[in-house]
């Protein structure tokens, strides 16, 4: 295989993972903004113990993306099938 395809491989995963990494970013916040303020969000969902769980739910999960695209962006740039693979 070609050097410069490992070159281009290695990037397209790092930005992949880097927009891996922002998604969960944005989702990390929204959960923190539907907890924070729920009063906006009440108009949408009937039932406040739902809006909790979602509030949670989102923070729990964009936390973890998060997590899984920063791994991802370190093993990309390293070379690490460790970090890929996780």
């Amino acid at each position: 295989v070609p050097m410069d395809v490992l070159s281009c491989l290695k990037y397209l995963m790092f930005i992949f993972n880097v927009l891996v990494f922002a998604g969960g970013t944005c989702l990390s916040a929204l959960g923190v903004w539907v907890a924070a303020d729920p009063g906006g969000f009440q108009a949408l969902v009937a039932a406040r113990a739902v809006l909790s769980a979602a509030s949670w739910l989102l923070l729990a999960l964009g936390i973890a993306l998060a997590l899984l695209g920063f791994l991802g962006c370190c093993g990309a740039l390293r070379r690490s099938r460790p970090l890929l693979l996780l």
